[in-house]
This record gives C-alpha cells, structure tokens and sequence, in this order.
C-alpha cells in the first residue's frame, strides 16, 4: 500500500492522465453526457433547482452536494447573483456559493445563463475533479484532503476563507500540529493564530504549496497510517458533517424554513 504522501504525488503529477480515467468511468460519462445535452434548454431558475439531476450534478461540480436539498436557499443565491458586494452570495463566507452563482448567472444572463462555458464545459471539469477526489478519498481520506487542499489553496486570499472551509482548516490543523478543538475558540482569535504561522501567499508558489502537502501527508500518516478506506465516516470535502455547516449558511436556512 503507498504512503499517503506517493498516493497523492502519483495522482498530482499526472492529474491530466488521472481526470481522463475518472471521465472515462461508465457513471460519469453517462451523467456527464446527460448534464450536456440537457443544461442548455434550461432557462429559468426553478428549471434548473426543478431538474434534480441537472441540479445535483452543478451542485456537486461546485463542492455542494450536500445543500442540493436546499432549494429556496440556493434559489436565492442565483436571484441575487453576484453583481455587488451586497448580495446573498457574496456576503456568505464560504466562496462556493459566489463561485456558482457566477458560473450560472441567472442574475446577469437571464435564460442564457447555462449557455456560457462556464455553466457547461466548466462545469463539467469540475465535476470531474470532484470525483477524482473523491475516488482518492475511498481508498485514503488524507490523499483527497491533499488534493483538494492543492485546488483550493491558490486562490485564497485571507485566512478567514480557510476557517470558513472545514476540509481546508483540518488540513491546516494537521500540517501545523494543532489541536482541531481550537475550532471552539472564537474566530478572531483562531484566524490570528493561523496567521502567525501561515503565510497564505505561499500557496501560490507551486513548490511551498507542495512543501506544506508534505508537511500534511507526514503529519496524517503518523496519525493515522498508510490506510485504505476509512473505517470510519470520511471527512466529505462538500462540508463536513461532523464539522457542520458555517454559522451564516445555517442561519439563512432557518430565516428561509420560518418564512415559508
């Protein structure tokens, strides 16, 4: 069995090779094939949130599977898009939301929104990543942390977007050698303890993002060993459960359940 650390390396460094095997699957190259003949004669919103396979299938490209469930919320996240810093979208702190309302901008668009590229082959690559993760996950949780740490971390830009992102904070945690109950601690003071021992614009050099990945892996097979499949529950990448959801998305779905 590899180490999580030549796990995640084998993939990274021919993730081109490794995205073509995880399209060629029969699953996704059926869902895929149905995502793209169909999201183009989608017009309206509730089309879209109406079309459960359309719908889980963008939800989960974006990281958000687990809020598919959430119809009225994520009916407001596409009304409101992402034209101003004042939007639904945009004043949550997790920056998926804002990244799929972008990518399907019923706001701006209208009925052209799911013609752009990003609605489509956009879409579709990202869907596919996610389940090339997710596949690396059945067999090493850590080696899915890693390469989802990889995607996500070059576009942060302060550390507030790494406490709002359980599966990007645990891997911050495990590199650092701190404690997961300082997620108890308040959010002021967790963000300027991270900050003191991260500089968040090193994930943008390739080779100290790569540094740290090590750093994660070493960390995570003393805690846990060379494993396969978790025994038990993996930590899902599309929020956490044991972790839950952030503070304001819970707060919004309680406004929402009160309102109807």
């Amino acid at each position: 069995m590899l180490s999580t650390i030549a796990s995640y390396q084998l993939i990274s460094k021919n993730i081109v090779k490794s995205l073509q095997q995880t399209m060629e699957k029969p699953d996704v190259s059926k869902d895929t094939e149905y995502y793209l003949s169909h999201i183009r004669d989608v017009k309206t919103i509730d089309e879209f949130v109406g079309d459960y396979r359309l719908f889980s299938y963008a939800m989960k490209a974006y990281g958000l599977s687990d809020m598919t469930y959430a119809k009225a919320f994520m009916h407001r996240v596409l009304t409101e898009g992402v034209a101003s810093a004042t939007t639904f979208a945009n004043k949550l702190s997790d920056t998926r939301y804002s990244e799929f309302a972008t990518a399907f901008d019923f706001a701006k668009l209208g009925d052209k929104a799911t013609g752009t590229t990003a609605a489509q082959v956009g879409t579709v690559e990202k869907y596919v990543r996610q389940q090339l993760e997710e596949d690396a996950g059945s067999q090493n949780e850590g080696v899915r942390l890693a390469l989802y740490f990889e995607r996500k971390a070059p576009k942060i830009t302060n550390i507030y977007q790494i406490l709002a992102d359980p599966a990007l904070l645990k891997v911050a945690q495990i590199a650092l050698g701190v404690s997961s109950m300082t997620s108890m601690a308040d959010v002021d003071k967790q963000a300027n303890m991270l900050s003191a021992k991260i500089d968040i614009t090193d994930f943008r050099t390739p080779e100290k993002l790569q540094k740290f990945l090590q750093r994660f892996s070493a960390m995570w097979e003393t805690e846990n060993g060379t494993s396969t499949a978790q025994s038990t529950p993996s930590i899902l990448i599309t929020q956490p459960l044991e972790m839950g959801l952030s503070t304001d998305v819970l707060t919004t779905l309680q406004n929402l359940k009160l309102g109807q």
